[in-house]
This record gives structure tokens, sequence and C-alpha cells, in this order.
């Protein structure tokens, strides 16, 4: 049987993993085992995703990124180069916290900039925006933008990865796909047309 993605001969995958139809994984990489990797992903070189990680569709991880037992990302998600997330909340070399790991869920379209590092039980909500070298400490709202050591929140963005201006009246228009956003009750939503 012919396999429908792309891995480089110096990649390794593991027993158990499924990756999607168009998926490209490069040089150096390791996707462990159980992984879910979806369609038309693109895993960059030194890579490791850790057992049972889950992947969306469309999602772009770029060199030297660390992707641990507990993360998924949904579909579109970019993560840039190396980012990382933990795990484990207190670890010691000393002591065994396998089995321990806590979840970090990042939604679709979220962007994770480079050097950024998301501590664990901190999910990313869509379309986020993590700032370069940010260290991530708490939970990230839908359309937010965050930056600094550690990350607060600066503002918010747009699905084409704008900065949103919004009016008096709690609306925005992002400035390239002229999609317009309703900031209420501190959330931002997209507004169908």
């Amino acid at each position: 049987m012919e396999k429908d993605f792309f891995a480089h001969e110096s990649a390794y995958i593991d027993e158990g993993c499924i990756i999607g139809k168009g998926t490209k994984i490069w040089h150096f990489s390791h996707i462990m085992n159980n992984c879910s990797i979806g369609e038309n992903c693109n895993i960059g070189q030194n890579v490791v995703i850790s057992p049972e990680v889950q992947l969306g569709n469309n999602v772009k991880i770029q060199n030297n990124v660390s992707v641990y037992t507990g993360v998924t990302c949904d579909d579109d998600v970019f993560l840039g180069p190396s980012c990382v997330f933990t795990n484990v909340i207190n670890p010691r070399s000393g002591v065994n916290r396998r089995g321990q790991y806590s979840k970090t869920h990042v939604g679709k379209g979220a962007s994770i900039g480079a050097n950024a590092t998301i501590v664990c039980g901190n999910n990313i909500g869509k379309y986020a925006f993590i700032g370069a070298g940010a260290v991530v400490t708490k939970e990230v709202p839908d359309y937010a933008l965050l930056v600094g050591n550690p990350a607060k929140q600066l503002g918010w963005m747009s699905e084409y990865g704008h900065r949103l201006n919004f009016s008096s009246t709690g609306t925005a228009t992002c400035e390239e796909s002229g999609q317009i956003y309703l900031l209420k009750d501190g959330k931002v939503t997209r507004l169908v047309e």
C-alpha cells in the first residue's frame, strides 16, 4: 500500500500513527506513537511530536518545535519556529509524573510565534495570536493578541492576522478581508455577512 503523505528519509514515524493525505514531514523530525496528523499539514525540520498528540488539517509547524503529549491543535494552526508546549506543571527529574500530563488545546486558526512557550493547561482560543517569545501562563480568548513574559493581552486580531481597532459601537473591520467583528462583554465574534 502506497502512502499518500511525504516523509523525508531522515524522519522517524512510530507505530500507530495516522497521517493525512498531502502532509509533509521534513528532515530529522520524530512523530511518536499513536499521533493523529490531519491532511495537508507541514511538519518542519527537527520537530518532535510526542505520543498521542492530535493535529487537525492544514497545521503548519516550523523548525525545532516540540509538541508534547496532551496537546491538540484544530485546523489551520500555525506553530512558529522553536515554540514549545509543556505538559507537566511541576516537573522534577527525581519524580515520575507520567500520566499526570495537563491538556492544552489550540483553537482553529490560532498562530503561535517563534520561541513562544505555552505552559500546560492553558488553552489557546481560535484565531488567537501569540507573539514571538511570549510565555503563556493563562487561558487565551478567541481572537486575542498576547505578547511578553508573562504574556499579556494587547488587543484583538482578525482571522486574517490583522490587528482590530474597535469603534465606540464595538465593531471593527479587517483591513484585508473586510470581515466585520463585534466586541461585546470582553469577547470578540465575527459577524457573518
